[in-house]
């Protein structure tokens, strides 16, 4: 699929935290070239501003998950949670490109001083949640960390049909979700990605299975949609499952693995294609409810660089293989 040059311009005048990618994925700049724009992350833009916030005991708004006081505040009672706590701060700055070098003694800092609301467990030995398992696992791979006893986690956690749920720890289901799954896989990926671990492989490959067998999209039972929010693009997405999602992550699973892009991805393709706009772009779905440091995106409705970004990669990576 080509993209317009004047997509394309619109594009490149973003923050250091999209244009490095664009560059890389778009562009086919050379690698000096988008390495050069990503090191820009930790002294302008969203990377910047993110780092500014952070305390002097290593973490960000005073706790690991939720920021420190949350519990003993009105807060819990408003819609969303807050996204300004240590673990969304370490996602979005991985996530963006920032160089692990810029966070030195991070990993050590939150050793010593975070601790999980739930049952106040060290920070990198992670908690009860496979999502918090999996952001802590590509976290702790990326700083540094020890999170070699976390990654072992996931294969004794993983339920019956092939995938996992945050729900299950608590008893509360015993199906996998399409979010909890998702957010696995791209844990485990990014483990494999920074550690050069491969052992871990094979759990990642059968919880892509599981996502396959419903082609990204449907129910086992019925064969229905698996949800509104399948086919609902937003950025951030946080936690939250869609299709331009989970394409984006086989994207790179297959390009680290080799292997070209699986046919059964073929229906959340068209869903992606679809939402495509004529002007080249895709539109902000309805934000995630919470509070936030600042904005790293556009309002509902209106054209979003970041999805334009994905949504363009991933059909071009797509097609042409094609």
């Amino acid at each position: 699929m080509a993209i317009e040059t004047r997509v394309l311009t619109w594009l490149m005048d973003s923050d250091p935290a999209l244009r490095w990618q664009v560059e890389r994925d778009l562009v086919k700049a050379p690698q000096a070239t988008w390495e050069a724009t990503r090191s820009l992350i930790a002294s302008e833009g969203f990377g910047a501003q993110l780092l500014s916030k952070q305390d002097p005991d290593g973490q960000w708004a005073g706790g690991s998950f939720f920021p420190a006081g949350f519990f003993e505040s009105d807060e819990p009672s408003r819609p969303g949670q807050p996204w300004i706590a240590t673990t969304w701060a370490l996602k979005d700055l991985r996530e963006w490109g920032l160089d692990a070098s810029t966070l030195s003694g991070t990993a050590e800092k939150l050793d010593a001083n975070s601790r999980w609301d739930y049952a106040d467990l060290p920070y990198w030995g992670g908690e009860i949640d496979v999502c918090i398992n999996s952001y802590t696992l590509a976290a702790g791979a990326w700083l540094g960390a020890d999170v070699s006893a976390l990654a072992e986690w996931f294969p004794s956690h993983r339920l019956a049909d092939g995938g996992w749920n945050c729900e299950a720890e608590e008893g509360n289901s015993t199906r996998s979700s399409f979010h909890s799954t998702l957010n696995a896989v791209v844990g485990l990926l990014a483990y494999e990605k920074l550690t050069g671990a491969t052992t871990l492989r094979e759990t990642r490959r059968l919880g892509e299975k599981y996502l396959l067998s419903r082609n990204l999209l449907y129910r086992a039972s019925t064969g229905a949609l698996v949800g509104d929010f399948a086919t609902e693009f937003v950025y951030p997405n946080r936690h939250r499952y869609s299709a331009l999602a989970a394409l984006d992550y086989f994207r790179e699973a297959a390009l680290h693995d080799g292997i070209p892009p699986d046919p059964r991805l073929a229906d959340a393709v068209e869903v992606v294609r679809k939402a495509r706009q004529p002007d080249g772009t895709w539109l902000q779905g309805a934000a995630l409810a919470g509070r936030t440091w600042f904005d790293v995106d556009v309002a509902e409705g209106e054209p979003s660089r970041w999805l334009t970004l994905f949504g363009t990669r991933v059909l071009q990576w797509w097609d042409e293989a094609r």
